[in-house]
């Protein structure tokens, strides 16, 4: 592959550079001339990019890297496990192959299998994506050992920065300021109970290797502390083989501001401004924005030139972004540790910028100078990024599984981003993280880019699993997150307006129609479609026809615990209360349905407006109550078809006298069981210690009680909604 010379023009007299090809010298030349008396020229390298690479990755940022390595003309080798034999990033690679199990230790993390897939396919190097082996110094020794490139920093960097107690270090040395903690080597559970003593509470454990919130715990009390260490250990040892955890002070009211940095093998290092990532449950991010709202001109320049400082200080290469926990109300800030690959949130930076990171990576993987200097880079307008997991956020955000049975993102444009490695029909797996995509806005400011974040997760539908879409509509339209007053408590300090309740409020009465006239006509289609030689039999006919008189359709749907009846006829449209009440009445024409694999999309005139809705069935449920959920207005509203009481079994005696029990809100593997048959337990009491997509969850009592039976032992696999613990409430 043959590629221009990249030429770079200084002036001498001003010392600025002009960037450039060589067929764009003449103007540069004339540029630079008339403001200096000499012009100095300067060929720096270029070298090829690569012809095939290889990434050992999954998902939303293995699709990610292919877009932009297809882009160039560079052919793609994807791996994948055996839950992922469909997935999406299998479907765009040139080449794709099987490399073991569904858990990530038997296939991803499998360095072996990677690298003989690289050298039987002739891929040149490896992107690791983040996760999995993208912080492994081992592998990036590996793949040196083996001949191929790595597209990452040098190992030296990651074992550095990939240990916290040693980067903090380095940081000290380099003027780098530090949180004040105990970063030492000494491990023993009394000397670190005494550290944290002496830092006083609250204190943060940290996990010395990884990240994403894994092996991290708060702890607001000395006699919390053992028992949140032991948790700590276990989710590190898990997580990253490593159980040494450090202890640092815990700012209360703090924001946490990264910086993207970058830097090459020919000496420069640039940053691309900051990120505000504050918006966090459970220690990880789920909405992003770049630039951080609110910092003084002072501390902006500061944060870049420190994170220069640090990427330096190490001898960095590559992709990397340095993290930084800010007081909210001095905006000092302090280090806190080292990424060594691309972010999940990498995306807004690159809408700021208008650059692609991944390019960058490759060129700078290829021994290239950094496609911009320092003072080639300029922030433009505003971006967010949020995102969309499958999970239940009214149940302390605990991930979901399952088939998605309905995506519909919105409409991608030059400012709305979709970044996702799923689609309709793919199923979400206990054994990696839930994440079903990454939406990224940009706007002229922030004002515009966050009313464009509203009206793009108002058109996200999402229907198979519980999702935060909704939360995190709340959230982008609460007052204090438009006024820029994030931290890291907010979302447990606008609890009340973040998590609605909706158990009792009733949706409005066009949504109940539209259930209805959804559950009918798709009656109706079914029965068209079950008649042979497709002729329409008038047995199996299920619409209103009646010989000389126009007959009523009704059928039963129930939302949040309450029932109503929808009556349908060929010019009216009415939904009744229980009892008969009449809670609206339309004009109305018959609907318009047009049938998709799990629902459909209908259009219907109620009075005198046009409704439309989508419409997803659960078809899978194995109840008879069918489950639908209605997109309609920006919202989604689920319902079920209420049958005749006829139709029900006799449930009777099924409460199980006065038992009680808890259970497995997810598929998960038992971890450690905090209890024993006969034990008196007091309510909140931790019971049972689940494992599920990698993250530890504390089951604990819902009431006073005594313990009557434990149903599962240390290593147990549970599917979801199975007891665990049961026992007699206290009266």
């Amino acid at each position: 592959m043959l590629r221009v010379p990249y030429l770079r023009l200084t002036s001498v007299s001003k010392g600025k550079p002009f960037p450039g090809h060589l067929g764009t010298i003449t103007r540069l030349y004339s540029a630079a001339s008339s403001s200096a008396k000499h012009i100095q020229v300067e060929e720096t390298r270029s070298e090829p990019l690569f012809d095939k690479i290889l990434i050992a990755n999954r998902g939303e940022i293995a699709c990610r890297v292919m877009h932009t390595a297809r882009k160039l003309g560079i052919q793609t080798v994807a791996v994948f496990s055996e839950a992922d034999r469909n997935g999406l990033h299998v479907k765009l690679a040139d080449e794709a192959y099987l490399i073991g199990g569904a858990a990530a230790a038997d296939s991803y993390l499998q360095a072996g299998r990677i690298i003989d897939v690289a050298h039987r396919t002739g891929a040149q190097a490896i992107h690791p994506g983040y996760g999995f082996l993208s912080e492994n110094a081992g592998f990036a020794d590996q793949l040196a050992n083996a001949g191929l490139t790595f597209i990452g920093p040098p190992a030296e960097a990651i074992r550095a920065m990939g240990s916290k107690s040693e980067s903090k270090r380095i940081m000290q040395e380099a003027g780098v300021p530090v949180v004040p903690g105990y970063h030492g080597e000494q491990q023993d559970k009394g000397v670190l109970r005494e550290r944290a003593a002496e830092i006083g509470y609250p204190v943060l454990i940290k996990a010395v290797l990884g990240g994403g919130g894994k092996g991290m715990r708060i702890v607001e009390r000395p006699e919390d502390f053992d028992m949140m260490l032991e948790s700590s250990r276990r989710e590190a040892i898990k997580s990253f083989g490593d159980d040494r955890v450090l202890v640092e002070k815990y700012l209360t009211t703090p924001r946490h501001v990264e910086v993207q940095v970058f830097a090459d093998t020919l000496g420069n290092a640039v940053h691309l401004f900051e990120r505000d990532c504050s918006v966090q449950r459970r220690h990880q991010k789920i909405i992003e924005e770049a630039p951080a709202p609110g910092l003084l001109a002072d501390v902006r320049q500061e944060l870049g030139a420190k994170a220069v400082q640090a990427a330096k200080a190490v001898g960095y290469v590559g992709a990397g972004t340095v993290e930084f926990i800010m007081d909210t109300a001095t905006q000092q800030f302090y280090f806190m540790e080292m990424n060594t690959r691309l972010q999940v949130e990498h995306p807004v930076t690159e809408m700021i910028t208008d650059t692609d990171l991944v390019r960058w990576q490759l060129e700078v993987a290829a021994g290239n100078r950094l496609p911009m200097l320092q003072d080639e880079i300029k922030c433009t307008g505003h971006a967010f990024e949020a995102r969309i997991y499958a999970e239940n956020t009214e149940a302390g955000f605990l991930p979901d599984t399952g088939r998605l049975l309905h995506v519909q993102p919105p409409p991608a444009s030059s400012d709305v981003r979709i970044e996702t490695g799923v689609r309709t029909g793919d199923m979400i797996s206990v054994h990696y993280d839930p994440m079903i995509a990454k939406l990224v806005v940009h706007g002229d400011d922030r004002t515009d880019a966050l009313r464009k974040l509203r009206s793009a997760l108002a058109a996200y539908q999402v229907a198979g699993v519980h999702t935060n879409i909704g939360f995190l509509s709340n959230l982008a339209a609460s007052p204090d997150f438009a006024a820029g007053k994030v931290e890291t408590g907010y979302i447990d300090k606008h609890r009340e307006e973040l998590f609605t309740e909706t158990a009792s409020k009733t949706p409005d009465a066009e949504k109940i129609a539209l259930a209805g006239l959804a559950l009918i006509a798709d009656s109706a289609i079914s029965a068209s479609a079950q008649t042979k030689g497709g002729k329409q039999s008038p047995w199996a006919a299920t619409d209103a026809f009646r010989i000389n008189s126009s007959a009523t359709q009704s059928i039963g749907v129930a939302v949040n615990d309450q029932s109503f009846q929808v009556e349908v006829n060929a010019a009216s449209v009415r939904v009744l209360k229980e009892f008969g009440e009449v809670l609206s009445e339309y004009n109305s024409t018959l609907p318009e349905w047009t049938p998709k694999e799990y629902g459909g999309n209908l259009s219907v005139l109620l009075g005198d407006r046009l409704c439309t809705a989508s419409v997803v069935f659960s078809r899978a449920s194995a109840v008879a109550e069918e489950l639908l959920i209605v997109f309609a207005d920006g919202k989604s509203t689920k319902f079920k078809a209420v049958l005749p009481d006829f139709e029900h079994a006799d449930e009777a005696g099924s409460a199980g006298g006065s038992l009680s029990s808890v259970t497995a809100p997810m598929s998960c593997k038992i971890v450690q069981v905090l209890v024993e048959a006969g034990a008196a337990v007091e309510k909140d009491t931790p019971l049972v210690v689940l494992e599920a997509m990698k993250m530890e969850h504390v089951i604990r009592a819902p009431t006073s009680g005594k313990v009557s039976e434990v149903y599962y032992a240390v290593g147990d696999l549970v599917d979801a909604g199975k007891s665990l613990v049961a026992f007699e409430p206290v009266e």
